[in-house]
C-alpha cells in the first residue's frame, strides 16, 4: 500500500515542500529503507520511530517498507522529518485507518523515544510555503505553534505527542482548535519595550548627537575612545532610537531567526530591531553564514537591525574583509556545488575601538605608552575599503565627574526616536521612486549629485576643510551624505554651511596625521 505525507525542507530562508511516499509490501523484507538523498540524521529517524511505536503500542513492520523523499535530487537533512515518516509508516502498514486525508496537511516534528514531539527550526518559512501551495493545515510541535500561527489563512495545530497526531488523523478524539495569533497585537505590544534607554547615559551629548544622525540616515558609525568612556553603553542603546520595524520587516527578521533557531523563548515574532554583538574571535563562516547545510550568520541575524563589532581591530582581518560585499549589496549568497542560498543582510554597522593598543592615545589626562608607529600600525588592522563604508568616525572622550554626579534628567530615547522618524519620513518621500533605497546612506553616486546639491559657500567650506585637515578623497561623498541627513533632522530642504561643518567633524580617521 502506498501512502503520501508531506513535510518541508528549509534552504536559506525559504522552504521547499517534500513529498514523503511510504510503500508497504506484503512480502518479507529487511529493515525499512529511506531513499531520496537523506543525510545521517534522516536515516537515524527509523530508530527513533521504532522506539516511539513500541512506547505507544504499535510495531515497526517487518515486511518490506520503502520511504521515498521527493524531489529525490535535493539533499534532506535534520530530524524534523521523524513525524511525517512515522505517520506514513503507520498508515501504509494499516495499523491506523485515517479518516482525514494526510495529503491535505504538512506535518513536521522531531520525535523523542517515548513519542514526544520536539521543536524544529524554520516553522515560519514552512507555514508560509504551506499557505502558498494551498494546503489545508500544518501540524507542528507545540513549541513552534505560536511562530507558525503568524501565517493567517492556514490552520495551524500545535501537538506535543504523536498520540495527538494519530488521534487527529483517525478521528478518535475531538479535533483541537487551530492556533490563532493576533499578529498585529503581538507586534505592536512589544515594539517599544526596551530595558535600556538613552536617559541612562550621563553627559556625552556630542556622541548622542552623532548616533542620532547615524540612526536618521542609516549610516554606519565607529566610536573611537579610551577604555571606560562609554562606547559599548552608547552603542547598545542605538536600537532604542531607530524607527520601529514595520510588520513586513518583522516577518522577514523572524524568518531568519526561525531558520537559525534563535527566536527568543516564548516569542512568536521578532518585534524589535535586532542587536547582534559577536565576539572578536568569531570565524568567517559564523559572521557571514555557511556550513554544509547553509545557515545564516551574524550579519543576517542583524538584518533590519544593528551589528555591533566591539574592539574592531581585534577581529581577524579576513573576517572583516568578507563583510565588504554584503555591506554594499545588503545580501549574502552562499554557493555550494548543487545549491546556492541567499540570506538578506541589510544592517547598520556600529563599531568601537581604542585609539591605540594601550587605549590612551589623545587622552586629555593620561599619557599614551605605545612606542612610535604603533598607533598607525594598530589602525592599519582595519582596511581602507572597510573604513570607506563607515560614514561617521566619532571620537569619544571620558565623562567628567561633575557630569557623572549630575542629577539633571537626560533626554530619553523616545524623544530622540521621534526626531529620527521624522527625518526618515522625509527620506522615504525623497526615494519613493528609487526601489531598494530607503535612507540617505544607501544613495549611489548618481543620486548623490541630484539630492546633495550644495551652495558655493558650502563648497568653499568643504574645499578648505579637505585642504587644511588633509581629508582623503573618500571623505567627500560621506560628508555630503551625512550633511543631507543633518539637514533632514533640521527640517531643512537645502544643505546649509552649518550642516556641512558638523559633518566634517565626523571624519576623524580620514585626517592625515591623525595617528601621528
Amino acid at each position: 500500500m502506498l501512502v503520501k505525507t508531506f513535510g518541508s525542507a528549509v534552504y536559506g530562508v525559504e522552504a521547499i515542500t517534500i513529498t514523503i511516499e511510504v510503500s508497504w509490501f506484503e512480502q518479507n523484507g529487511k529493515d525499512p529503507m529511506i531513499v531520496g538523498l537523506p543525510d545521517n540524521a534522516v536515516r537515524e529517524s527509523l530508530h527513533r520511530v521504532e522506539s516511539t511505536f513500541k512506547s505507544i503500542g504499535f510495531r515497526m513492520p517487518r515486511n518490506k517498507v520503502v520511504v521515498n523523499m521527493a524531489p529525490a535530487d535535493i539533499r534532506k537533512s535534520g530530524t524534523a522529518f521523524d513525524l511525517p515518516i512515522a505517520i506514513g509508516i503507520l498508515s501504509a502498514s494499516q495499523q491506523i485507518l485515517t479518516v482525514e486525508d494526510t495529503e491535505l496537511y504538512v506535518v513536521m516534528g522531531e520525535l523523542s523515544l517515548d513519542g514526544e514531539i520536539r521543536a524544529i527550526r524554520g516553522a515560519l518559512p514552512i507555514a508560509i510555503q504551506a499557505k502558498k501551495e494551498g494546503y489545508k493545515g500544518l501540524i507542528v510541535p507545540s513549541a513552534n505553534a505560536g511562530e507558525a500561527g503568524l501565517m493567517e489563512g492556514l490552520h495551524v495545530y500545535g501537538m506535543s505527542h504523536i498520540r495527538e497526531v494519530i488521534d487527529f488523523f483517525t478521528g478518535k478524539q475531538p479535533r483541537p482548535a487551530p492556533v490563532v495569533i493576533n499578529t498585529r497585537e503581538a507586534f505592536y505590544e512589544s515594539q517599544y519595550n526596551f530595558d535600556i534607554d538613552f536617559s541612562d547615559v550621563k553627559g556625552q551629548e556630542n556622541i548622542k548627537r552623532a548616533l542620532e544622525i547615524a540612526a536618521a540616515g542609516g549610516h554606519n558609525a565607529i566610536l573611537i575612545g579610551p577604555p571606560g568612556a562609554g562606547k559599548t553603553m552608547l552603542a547598545k542603546r542605538l536600537p532604542t532610537i531607530l524607527p520601529p520595524l514595520s510588520l513586513q520587516e518583522a516577518l522577514e527578521t523572524t524568518k531568519i531567526h526561525s531558520v537559525a533557531g534563535k527566536l527568543p523563548e516564548n516569542a512568536a515574532l521578532v518585534a524589535r530591531r535586532p542587536f547582534r554583538n559577536p565576539h572578536h574571535t568569531i570565524s568567517d563562516v559564523a559572521l557571514v553564514g555557511g556550513g554544509g547545510n547553509p545557515q545564516p550568520g551574524e550579519i543576517s541575524l542583524a538584518h533590519n537591525g544593528v551589528l555591533f563589532l566591539d574592539e574592531l581591530p581585534e577581529f581577524k582581518r579576513t573576517v572583516l574583509e568578507v563583510m565588504r560585499q554584503p555591506m554594499e549589496e545588503r545580501k549574502v549568497t552562499i554557493s555550494r556545488a548543487k545549491i546556492a542560498v541567499e540570506f538578506p543582510a541589510s544592517f547598520m554597522l556600529m563599531a568601537s575601538m581604542n585609539p591605540c593598543p594601550c587605549g590612551y592615545y589623545n587622552h586629555p589626562e593620561r599619557e599614551c605608552s605605545c612606542p612610535p608607529g604603533t598607533v598607525q600600525k594598530y589602525l592599519n588592522k582595519i582596511s581602507g575599503p572597510l573604513l570607506d563604508r563607515i560614514d561617521l568616525h566619532v571620537e569619544v572622550t571620558p565623562v567628567a565627574f561633575r557630569e557623572l554626579s549630575s542629577q539633571t534628567v537626560q533626554e530619553n530615547s523616545a524623544t530622540i526616536r521621534n526626531r529620527v522618524m521624522a527625518a526618515r519620513e522625509k527620506q522615504a518621500l525623497r526615494f519613493q521612486q528609487e526601489p531598494g533605497i530607503y535612507c540617505n546612506a544607501q544613495m549611489g553616486s548618481r543620486l548623490l549629485k541630484d539630492v546633495c546639491t550644495i551652495s558655493t559657500a558650502c563648497s568653499q567650506l568643504l574645499k578648505n576643510a579637505m585642504e587644511k585637515l588633509n581629508l582623503s578623497a573618500r571623505a567627500y561623498d560621506r560628508i555630503l551624505k551625512v550633511s543631507r541627513t543633518i539637514a533632514d533632522l533640521s527640517c531643512s530642504d537645502v544643505i546649509l554651511p552649518e550642516h556641512v561643518a558638523e559633518a566634517i567633524q565626523y571624519r576623524s580617521l580620514d585626517r592625515e596625521g591623525w595617528a601621528g
